[in-house]
């Protein structure tokens, strides 16, 4: 997403590490790890500090967001949410032919057009990335455990409690009644997903293996 701004601190760095330690060994052409999670638990900081570590040992990594998969553009989602209602939100509400149609491109290493939120104006813009030379790609996002394809589904540790308190903090969006429900609704929808995933990785467990 553009201008999207990360708050990186240890205990990214941290989780991230552990990932890594996970994967090293088995890590192969086209590697696909996805890090899935409530809202607010840092799965987008955890895959960017991920992807420089693993720029830092030479190998070459592109990370996709799935915020940038939405159907409906961010302006109106709102909007269209309350139209449909709040059973409407979840992981239909991705767009799962553009998804495959990347992962395909990934995977055949080519030129692929891939959306690209605009946090600033709200659009969702298209812009064309090389494929080429790349072995592994980090898909974060709120559903990103659905991807069959995936080589490792990595799903983040937090309570419902603790990742409101972060959305609180964030101040990206107002908590008013209706986006209470839909944090209520994505939590649902995130934790019936939670079986899919094969490491479940805890902040604290993680500091303590990489505490320095």
């Amino acid at each position: 997403m553009l201008n999207d701004i990360l708050l990186l601190n240890k205990k990214h760095e941290n989780a991230a590490q552990t990932i890594y330690e996970r994967v090293q060994d088995e890590l192969t052409d086209k590697y696909i790890i996805s890090i899935s999670g409530e809202v607010e638990t840092g799965k987008a900081e955890v895959a960017h500090m991920l992807g420089r570590l693993l720029r830092k040992e030479g190998i070459r990594v592109k990370l996709l967001h799935m915020d940038n998969y939405y159907k409906i553009a961010p302006l109106e989602r709102t909007a269209w949410r309350k139209r449909h209602g709040i059973e409407s939100v979840g992981y239909n509400e991705y767009d799962w032919e553009v998804i495959n149609r990347n992962l395909k491109g990934f995977k055949e290493g080519k030129l692929t057009t891939i959306p690209c939120v605009d946090l600033f104006t709200g659009q969702i813009d298209q812009l064309t990335t090389n494929f080429e030379g790349i072995k592994v790609l980090i898909i974060e996002g709120l559903y990103s455990v659905k991807i069959e394809e995936a080589n490792l589904k990595v799903f983040i540790e937090s309570t419902y409690h603790d990742t409101l308190e972060e959305q609180k903090l964030s101040g990206k969006e107002e908590l008013d009644d209706f986006r209470m429900q839909v944090l209520e609704r994505e939590h649902k929808v995130v934790q019936s997903l939670k079986p899919l995933a094969d490491f479940y990785l805890d902040f604290d467990t993680a500091s303590e293996i990489f505490h320095y």
